[in-house]
This record gives structure tokens, C-alpha cells and sequence, in this order.
């Protein structure tokens, strides 16, 4: 989310090339259907929906297949992230997925840039960049909802102090070896995080592999 790409762990956002100008994300293909399960009675039935960090592009063509009546807006940094997006969203041909466009949501001041939104939804974003930048991106979302909006966090995330796994922990510290800024955040500071902004969190919901889903709603 910096001006200068992180040197990242190659497992940290791995994406393969999937013939033209498409990538492919293993983890995307495998956590997509239980982010579709947990959400299904959560997104509004429509209006406008931001996906912050869109990667290749797998999640968000699902989304919008899933929810038509939302017109979803994907977003990444990586300029052959958004042509992964538009290559996915040209195959799936869906009339409510516009043009990906690019967001840095870790500066400030992006959601004056940005229409009122109903729905704001990230994946494996928040420990890849510090903490700092993770707080700027919260804000921002919070800023960016309609009233009644309601914010949607997936990821890996510490329980208090402690990590879900000695596989969470390795994979933190492996993080922090890259760049020490990083790493995993507790899911009680994004809770506190969203609160300060503004929003009303909700008790997180377990997802398979130790991850989260965080919902926040705006008033």
C-alpha cells in the first residue's frame, strides 16, 4: 500500500499467471465460497459496493454474480492487478461490475474521492501493510459508507496477544522479517479501530483456516 512495493514472503500474496492478462490466487479459489456463506445475509440488496485490495479479481466477479443487485467497483494499487480484474470481469461478462480503478486506501483523504458507498469489503489486506496504514485504511472506509453502510474485513487476525496457530505465528514472523512494520493485527484493535471511526462493530465470525470475518455498520 506504499508508494514502493513491499518485499513480501512469496507466500504472502501469491498470484499465478493464468494465461493473458489474468492471475490466479490459490487462496482466493479456496476461502471464496465461505466469505459468499458468511455474507449472504450481511451485504445490503442494493447500491453501491467498494471492494478495497481486489488482487487478481476472483473474489469480486463472485460477488457480483452472487449479489446483482449491488453494482460492485473493484480497486487495487498494482497496475496488473487491475488488468487481472478486468480480464476476469470481461469473461464473466456481469452487467453490474464496473472498470477496476486504482486506490491507494492507505492514504489519506481517498474517501472524499469516492461516492457514498453501501457496502466496503476487503480480503488479506490488513496484515501486509503497518499499522499505521491499517488505521488510515479503516478511517477512510468509515468515511466512504452511506449511512446504514456496513464495512465487511476478512482475514488473518491475533485473538488478543496470542495467534490462532503456530502456523499464524510463523507466518507473522515471516512477515516482519520482510518488513517489520507489518504483520498480523488483533482483531480487538481493528474492533476499537472501527469504533473510534465511527462505525458499530459486530462480534467477529470464525472462518475456516484460523481467519475472521469483522462487520462493521455505520449509523
Amino acid at each position: 500500500m506504499s508508494k514502493a512495493p513491499r518485499k513480501l514472503p512469496k507466500t504472502a500474496s501469491v498470484a499465478i499467471p493464468q494465461g493473458g492478462q489474468k492471475l490466479h490466487a490459490p487462496a482466493a479459489q479456496r476461502n471464496v465460497e465461505p466469505i459468499l456463506q458468511a455474507i449472504k445475509a450481511i451485504v445490503p440488496a442494493r447500491g453501491q459496493a467498494l471492494e478495497i485490495a481486489s488482487g487478481t479479481g476472483e473474489h469480486i466477479i463472485r460477488y457480483a454474480a452472487a449479489h446483482s443487485g449491488l453494482h460492485w467497483q473493484p480497486t487495487d494499487i498494482e497496475p496488473m492487478r487491475l488488468s487481472s480484474i478486468d480480464a476476469w470481469a470481461e469473461t464473466a461478462g456481469l452487467p453490474n461490475l464496473a472498470k477496476a480503478q486504482p486506490l491507494n486506501a492507505s492514504r489519506p483523504g481517498w474517501a472524499a474521492d469516492w461516492p457514498p458507498q453501501d457496502l466496503i469489503i476487503l480480503s488479506n489486506l490488513l496484515h501486509l501493510i503497518s499499522e499505521a496504514e491499517a488505521g488510515t485504511v479503516l478511517d477512510e472506509a468509515a468515511k466512504a459508507l452511506a449511512s446504514g453502510g456496513v464495512c465487511i474485513i476478512y482475514g488473518p487476525f491475533m485473538r488478543g496477544r496470542e495467534f490462532a496457530s503456530e502456523g499464524d505465528r510463523r507466518f507473522h514472523e515471516s512477515l516482519r522479517a520482510q518488513a517489520p512494520e507489518i504483520g498480523y493485527k488483533p482483531a480487538q484493535w481493528v474492533h476499537d479501530s472501527l469504533a473510534k471511526a465511527g462505525l458499530a462493530p459486530e462480534p467477529p465470525q470464525d472462518m475456516p483456516a484460523n481467519n475472521l470475518l469483522l462487520v462493521a455498520r455505520k449509523p
